[in-house]
């Protein structure tokens, strides 16, 4: 069994989703910033928390100017 990093509950292997390393319940994985709900494998990383890549990983840790590349980018000041 494995504790969630999220929410320090167990996680069962029925339920688990592998993301960065650990085991995670699906509805725990989910971006730092907006929240919203991360498929494995379709998300950034930034010490060690996941992100979506886009809006919020470009937005926040993107080349500066550059954001997501469009000019309705998001950004978080």
């Amino acid at each position: 069994m494995f504790i969630c990093p999220k929410c320090n509950k167990p996680v069962y292997f029925a339920e688990r989703k592998t993301c960065l390393g650990k085991e995670w319940h699906g509805s725990c994985l989910r971006c730092e910033k907006c929240n919203k709900t991360i498929e494995v494998g379709k998300h950034s990383e930034h010490g060690g928390k996941p992100y979506c890549t886009l809006p919020c990983y470009s937005a926040l840790f993107g080349p500066a100017g550059f954001r997501s590349g469009s000019i309705n980018s998001h950004r978080y000041d």
